[in-house]
């Protein structure tokens, strides 16, 4: 209970990448992700901004194209309560599925926690690093809320500078923003920087894994090869100590010693941007090679994204295909792991992590869940 009798007020703060909600907003949403100085290093500044509005200009008419091919609220709205659509009361044909399904994730962690902690009057909230809603927005909303107890927990479970990294700083600018015009932030917050040994996460892709393995016939199952695949990084920031690539690896072996190593299993990295190098071996690349070795059966699991968004539901599902045919390859049948979203083990997952770093106030014990982490994390090391 606060001082005043009333049930503490706990906020939880979902950090994710966010997307444009309409077409006329890409070209912003695309200069936001540009000018972050985590993702290009080039300091802010003129420079950067330029760059940034350059590569939003040109690249906004064909990631339009993409995002209306793979619109995320085709019969309305079902984004956060700040979307643009919802407020208008708009119908998008170009919207990013990551909106909708990132708000699914934070109803269904707020019913979950409500009901696991009553003492507490908890609200889940989602802050978007590149588009609505800002930290600034959030942040706001909490002052006003009065919450006392913050967690900021990313729906990113392995740490990278360019991700949770970047959305932790822009949180911190924010603070001191509001700061500088007298907003003095009170609550105490506690963050959430990885979870890729989490047991719950682990459990929740092995089912994924699972489901999606059906869709092949109990014939051709042992002919399958796993690709893991993730975001790439520029290599610059793996040799500055980024522990991004270390971590997608020690996930997908602590998920292979789950499944006995009964499959065939590859990591490749996707999404490279730039004449940077990047680390390898990339996705489409790694695809047309093993297509050229023989594989005809492939299950793309993308083990970074928790949330379908343009990576999954069009660089694998739809792209991937497309450069597949245009090679001139046939491979009889790939399929794609849909994101965990709102799966029952991953929001468990995140509730652990909420709970492990407010045990102290909430009272609920974490004895087992630290236990079954640890004893992954020393099977991965061994």
């Amino acid at each position: 209970m606060s001082q005043n009798g009333q049930k503490k007020k706990v906020g939880i703060v979902l950090m994710n990448l966010g997307g444009p909600t309409a077409e006329d907003n890409i070209r912003n949403f695309l200069y936001n992700l540009f000018s972050d100085q985590d993702i290009i290093r080039l300091g802010g500044g003129f420079f950067q901004n330029l760059l940034a509005k350059t590569i939003s200009k040109f690249r906004a008419p064909k990631i339009a194209v993409n995002y209306k091919a793979i619109n995320g609220c085709p019969k309305g709205c079902m984004g956060s309560k700040y979307c643009l659509n919802r407020q208008n009361r708009v119908v998008s044909t170009c919207c990013s599925p990551i909106n909708s399904l990132t708000e699914l994730q934070r109803r269904s962690l707020e019913k979950k926690l409500r009901a696991e902690l009553p003492e507490f009057d908890v609200k889940v909230y989602t802050a978007m690093r590149y588009w609505l809603p800002f930290a600034s927005d959030i942040m706001d909303e909490m002052l006003q809320d009065g919450i006392e107890e913050a967690v900021l927990m990313p729906l990113y479970p392995h740490f990278s500078w360019t991700t949770s990294g970047s959305s932790f700083r822009d949180w911190e600018n924010v603070r001191q923003k509001f700061k500088k015009e007298g907003r003095e932030i009170s609550w105490n917050e506690y963050v959430v920087k990885s979870y890729h040994l989490n047991q719950n996460y682990l459990e929740a892709v092995n089912e994924r894994i699972d489901h999606t393995l059906s869709r092949f016939s109990k014939a051709d199952r042992s002919k399958v090869h796993l690709v893991f695949t993730a975001h790439g990084t520029p290599i610059i920031e793996v040799e500055s100590g980024d522990p991004y690539t270390r971590q997608i690896n020690e996930t997908v072996e602590a998920i292979m010693e789950m499944r006995g190593r009964k499959e065939d299993y590859w990591i490749s990295f996707q999404s490279r941007v730039g004449p940077q190098k990047w680390t390898q071996p990339n996705t489409e690349d790694l695809v047309m090679r093993l297509i050229e070795y023989g594989v005809q059966y492939l299950l793309m699991v993308p083990i970074a994204f928790v949330t379908d968004h343009i990576e999954t539901l069009m660089e694998l599902d739809i792209e991937l295909r497309e450069a597949i045919e245009e090679e001139g390859k046939h491979i009889k049948q790939l399929e794609v792991m849909p994101g965990l979203n709102d799966h029952p083990l991953f929001m468990q997952a995140v509730a652990e992590e909420i709970y492990f770093r407010t045990q102290h106030f909430t009272g609920i014990p974490e004895k087992v869940e630290i236990k079954r982490v640890e004893e992954t994390l020393s099977s991965v090391d061994e």
